[in-house]
């Protein structure tokens, strides 16, 4: 029978996406769960919302409390981190990367590769030569991966996937589906992957 799945909604400018981007792989694994790894733009959405920028720049006193936050919450589970001298940073390519990789195996090794560059690395993760350190050993060929990710129909699946975000009523990132039950936050992780497992155990106890 299939694993029941759980979408992760993540962005790679997003702060509280790389706790979540470096856990969940194992997480899920545990409990038997499949990820559906759902990359989108946050840019769109908050200017939905009228804002230019993130809100944890936008509110000063937002910005330094999550910044102590992380630091906190990586020590927490073991993380390395180091606050990106660029926030939050474009990652419109790596993005496109991601959402051309999305049903691949190495997604996970992929996302965790440009979320070190931005949070432990404070490197420019849009950089093409950043981008294709990413995929090294991951891919055969990284430049064909770039080529294939800028494509105009790539390019498109991303804009349609923030659209349905939007359309789904994601807000931030990460945000977690498991069935119709949205979780927003890293620190929702846990509960949305819980849930995840426990729709199987309720699929499994019906038969």
């Amino acid at each position: 029978m299939a694993k029941t799945q759980l979408e992760f909604w993540f962005e790679f400018g997003s702060n509280y996406s790389y706790l979540s981007v470096m856990r969940i792989e194992e997480l899920a694994r545990k409990a038997d769960v499949q990820i559906a790894w759902r990359p989108f733009l946050l840019g769109p959405i908050f200017r939905d919302f009228g804002w230019n920028t993130s809100p944890f720049v936008l509110q000063a006193e937002k910005g330094r409390y999550m910044w102590k936050d992380m630091e906190r919450q990586a020590l927490k589970y073991g993380l390395e981190f180091r606050k990106p001298s660029v926030f939050p940073r474009t990652a419109v390519l790596p993005m496109r990367v991601a959402m051309l990789a999305s049903n691949q195996p190495w997604i996970g090794g992929f996302c965790k590769a440009v979320m070190r560059q931005n949070f432990v690395e404070d490197a420019d993760i849009n950089d093409p030569a950043n981008v294709r350190l990413a995929l090294a050993g991951l891919v055969p060929e990284p430049d064909e991966v770039l080529a294939a990710a800028q494509a105009d129909e790539n390019k498109l699946r991303l804009r349609d996937q923030t659209t349905e975000a939007k359309n789904r009523g994601v807000f931030g990132a990460p945000t977690f589906f498991a069935g119709d039950e949205m979780f927003w936050g890293n620190d929702r992780l846990e509960d949305a992957v819980a849930f995840a497992a426990s729709k199987i155990c309720i699929s499994n106890s019906s038969l």
